[in-house]
């Protein structure tokens, strides 16, 4: 009682530390349902079958959320034709609903609606049989090949994800319990250290054999407490043997049963408490509270299998999960991440007064000193080793002391070191440059889609200044958000729907009511101004820029001689000047520029977001 109560005040500890992450972790599992299933009190209404199917030449159907499985019956006992007329029938009425409900949710245009649609009606299945058919014959083994490549799929799914993340989760709560920070990145230990499918097989052989005792009378029940450590062992050491493993949790069991039972027990309380809400306390709190204390319990047992000297015990190498490394051993192993941080940083002292807060908040300087070509050396260094700073200064497992050599990152992104400043100069050509870029984009679209060419945006030179204007304000408004990819890249949506959305909004305004592009009709739109799938087109390119091309667009004017960049530059600029003067009073207007209207044909929407272009008469 005494340890029960000790190990699950250790639990509350290391889950208040890292709740967050532990709370993922057993969301992820619930919602693969590889564990916790049961806490997500999520109902689903029964799909309507086909009601009625007469023959392949005279059919009907009424069709309520068709299934693959339903199409693919369809398809084996009606033919292609068959399947095709019921997915356009489905289709069709999930457009009629998704337009008679929510304008955000309607699905009459756009890429992204159309996937939605394929995929909800089935028609992606009806396209895959025809494929297959046109090459082997005959739908049936159209229809045969799908089944056994859906099978395989599925098997493949459960095989590497579900019956596998038990084990990353393992390690990610046992990382939790001595070190201050666990990244969402150790998710991925197994494939960093190349031991995903050797994982991904001792857990099928422990299924299999666990499978094979419940079918005896009490045999599940026993095996359920003998093999209740094998993913605890096998997140510490990946590279066991599949049989090595379960023997080692069956003898490190063994006089432990009822213990580890009456420790289960021990949540009832909690268990009750999470039925009274609806499951929503064990999401929140039970769940995480359990895996963190048997994770606590797994330690312990392995303590004593140590000091008893189970056969296999000397398998659990993994001394550091338990212990933090002496300073002398992490200073033989993290040396060079060591004498970076421990290097000079009076540049970055040089970086005060107006320059520092340019520099430090939006990553903008006036001119390259040697000062701040200081700074930037450092800064790439650090950008190289910042993943391993928390290794050495004991906050995070140090990743280089595990048995098995864990892959470290490798990024192109990091070697060009996007952690740098960029001059009003850079600032101007990267404008530039994506306003061409845009241009460019949107000159080609438009040629390929309608084979005409047509200047498109309102102004009359190569260049479409909202695509330029973007890109500048995600390098210097987000500028302190660039270590993070996934914060940047939720950053960069937001920061351009906005900038989207002002624009449509402004240009209406100031136009008596004329919009000049309109996404009504588009999945997840809000007032036709932005839809889902520009946005996931701005985030996408965002990080492109961010990471790759404003970095090799500034290492080519680094290359060149600075005052005939400026020279340049300022040219450019100026063109540009005089041609927005220009076109205020003389826009660029004309078929395939100006003639955005609402409720486009979804032939039209389909080319994609092209109607952006005239917010350059914004700028």
């Amino acid at each position: 009682m005494k340890q029960r109560k000790e190990i699950k005040k250790r639990s509350k500890t290391s889950l208040k530390n890292h709740y967050a992450i532990f709370l993922a972790a057993c969301l992820i599992a619930a919602f693969l349902g590889s564990e916790f299933s049961s806490s997500l009190n999520i109902s689903s209404a029964d799909d309507q079958l086909v009601q009625s199917i007469e023959t392949e030449e005279d059919f009907q159907t009424r069709v309520s959320g068709i299934t693959w499985t339903d199409v693919l019956e369809i398809i084996a006992e009606n033919g292609t034709d068959a399947g095709r007329e019921v997915t356009k029938q489905t289709e069709e009425e999930e457009i009629r609903e998704s337009e008679d409900g929510n304008p955000m949710f309607e699905r009459s245009r756009g890429v992204l609606a159309n996937v939605v649609n394929q995929l909800s009606s089935g028609s992606i299945v009806v396209t895959l049989v025809a494929a297959i058919a046109s090459i082997t014959g005959s739908e049936n083994m159209g229809v045969l090949i799908l089944i056994i490549l859906g099978a395989a799929i599925n098997f493949g799914f459960w095989f590497f994800v579900i019956n596998t993340f038990s084990v990353a989760m393992r390690r990610v709560f046992m990382e939790g319990m001595i070190y201050e920070k666990v990244t969402l990145q150790r998710f991925l230990f197994l494939i960093r250290v190349k031991r995903w499918f050797k994982a991904s097989r001792t857990m099928l052989l422990e299924y299999i054999f666990y499978t094979l005792w419940c079918l005896t009378v009490i045999g599940g029940i026993v095996k359920r407490y003998s093999y209740f450590l094998v993913p605890y062992i096998v997140a510490e050491n990946p590279d066991i043997k599949a049989r090595q493993a379960i023997t080692l949790s069956r003898k490190m069991m063994k006089g432990h049963k009822w213990e580890c039972f009456k420790l289960e027990i021990s949540f009832a309380g909690w268990w009750l408490l999470g039925a009274v809400t609806m499951g929503i306390f064990n999401v929140l709190f039970t769940n995480p509270y359990k895996i963190a204390a048997f994770t606590g319990y797994y330690a312990q047992l392995r303590v004593q299998a140590k000091e008893n000297h189970i056969e296999g015990a000397e398998l659990l190498n993994d001394r550091y999960l338990y212990e933090k490394a002496d300073e002398m051993l992490i200073a033989s192993k993290y040396g060079e991440v060591i004498s970076v941080m421990e290097s000079p940083e009076d540049e970055k002292e040089a970086l005060t007064g107006w320059r520092g807060f340019l520099a430090n908040n939006f990553g903008v300087i006036v001119m390259r000193r040697q000062q701040d070509r200081m700074y930037e050396r450092h800064q790439a260094e650090y950008v190289r080793i910042h993943e391993l700073i928390d290794d050495v200064q004991g906050l995070a497992y140090p990743t280089r002391l595990y048995p098995m050599p864990e892959e470290e990152r490798r990024k192109l992104v990091q070697s060009i070191n996007y952690m740098r400043h960029y001059t009003v100069w850079s600032l101007m050509a990267i404008f530039l440059a994506m306003s061409f870029v845009g241009w460019l984009w949107e000159v080609s679209l438009h040629l390929i889609t309608d084979g005409d060419f047509v200047n498109r945006g309102a102004l009359h030179g190569p260049w479409l200044p909202i695509y330029g204007t973007g890109s500048v304000l995600i390098l210097t408004v987000l500028n302190r958000l660039r270590q993070k990819p996934i914060l940047e890249f939720t950053a960069i949506v937001v920061l351009c729907g906005f900038l989207e959305y002002m624009t449509s909004l402004i240009m209406e305004i100031v136009t008596d009511g004329m919009r000049w592009w309109d996404y009504s009709g588009y999945f997840l739109n809000l007032n036709g101004r932005i839809c889902a799938e520009g946005l996931l087109v701005f985030g996408i390119g965002g990080l492109a820029i961010v990471y790759f091309i404003a970095p090799v667009i500034d290492d080519i004017l680094r290359r060149l001689n600075e005052k005939k960049v400026m020279t340049v530059c300022a040219t450019l600029m100026l063109i540009f000047a005089a041609d927005a003067v220009y076109s205020q009073f003389y826009p660029n207007t004309g078929e395939g520029i100006t003639n955005i209207e609402k409720n486009d044909s979804a032939e039209t929407a389909q080319k994609g977001i092209t109607g952006r272009s005239d917010e350059s008469a914004s700028i």
